[in-house]
């Protein structure tokens, strides 16, 4: 096992796929002579020279559409849009075109590509640079969206990703890019659309995805300390295809689960997960699903006015106890 940042992992990852496979290629702004503006991509230019590792004009529509061609001509380029919110400006290349073009073209053709994006906020970096928008992309069937929330899994999920036929959308929160984790020194692709228990349990079902999978397990562990609770938690890992049966067969042990996301309650993640146990595990349920999202405000700039947007550590711990306080289950 070697401890590594988030950034490593993904760096160490492209750097491997690049040596592995002639027909993987990066491409996006500033990842080339500027080493990428969150320097995941520091070295490979050098490394790889222009032809694997190409800089872009600033168009998320023309790179993201010249990726789809490369793809479906044999590469498979991965593509790093700056932050989440600018791949609106590739949405038609993305939902109309990446998305369809399998079904559209009866399976004659495939579009392995990976777009590679951050978002998250916490940052101060305003409304319209703070979103966690994967939602847009998981509504889609066609792609695949993926949220690692450790380097181990950033790592097994990209090496996954960049190997699979379909495009996926990997997401990257910008507060986890330093967080530090084992990775295994030699690791496996993991399996995109699986889910992973981090922590067994039987008190509650506690499920998150990328940094709020990270809270989860923190807030699970303080629990356990403060009062007494063995809290299971789940990191979905991937929002399509999403792994229902992992959250079910675990709250029907459980018999209670919270939700945990970054983006907004309303039309949520949380919410297709909440509809999803109860179809199947209502009748095991104790207490309704509870969910803890970020205010249903755009993001402010303001440090104070962002933090209290952002769904806490506290907030999670309020909803666990209140989720079991109502059947009277907490010790």
């Amino acid at each position: 096992m070697t401890e590594m940042t988030y950034r490593q992992a993904l760096h160490d990852t492209l750097r491997e796929e690049l040596l592995r496979d002639e027909n993987v290629m990066l491409m996006g702004e500033e990842i080339g002579i500027f080493d990428g503006s969150y320097k995941i991509t520091a070295g490979l230019l050098k490394e790889f020279g222009a032809r694997r590792v190409r800089d872009t004009p600033i168009s998320e529509g023309g790179f993201t559409g010249a990726a789809i061609g490369a793809a479906m001509l044999g590469l498979r380029p991965v593509v790093e849009i700056m932050t989440i919110n600018f791949s609106l400006l590739a949405l038609d290349e993305i939902v109309n075109h990446a998305a369809k073009i399998h079904g559209m073209f009866g399976g004659q053709l495939s579009v392995p590509m990976v777009i590679r994006t951050p978002g998250g906020g916490g940052q101060q970096l305003g409304a319209s640079h703070s979103q966690n928008i994967e939602l847009y992309y998981a509504f889609v069937p066609g792609m695949k969206v993926v949220a690692p929330a450790t380097p181990a899994d950033a790592k097994a999920l990209l090496m996954a990703s960049i190997r699979d036929d379909d495009p996926v959308l990997f997401l990257e929160n910008l507060a986890l890019y330093n967080t530090k984790g084992e990775v295994p020194d030699v690791l496996e692709p993991a399996t995109i659309g699986k889910a992973k228990v981090t922590r067994e349990g039987k008190d509650l079902t506690l499920i998150g995805y990328s940094r709020m999978a990270v809270v989860a397990q923190q807030a699970a562990e303080r629990l356990a300390e403060t009062d007494g609770l063995d809290i299971e938690v789940i990191d979905l890992r991937s929002l399509r295809p999403l792994d229902r049966d992992t959250v079910i067969e675990s709250v029907k042990k459980t018999n209670a689960a919270v939700m945990l996301e970054d983006d907004w309650l309303t039309y949520g993640i949380g919410a297709e997960i909440a509809a999803s146990i109860s179809d199947g595990a209502f009748d095991y349920l104790d207490a309704p699903v509870r969910r803890v999202a970020m205010a249903e405000v755009p993001m402010p700039y303001a440090k104070p006015l962002e933090t209290a947007a952002l769904p806490s550590f506290d907030d999670v711990v309020n909803a666990i106890r209140e989720t079991l306080d109502a059947v009277g289950r907490r010790r």
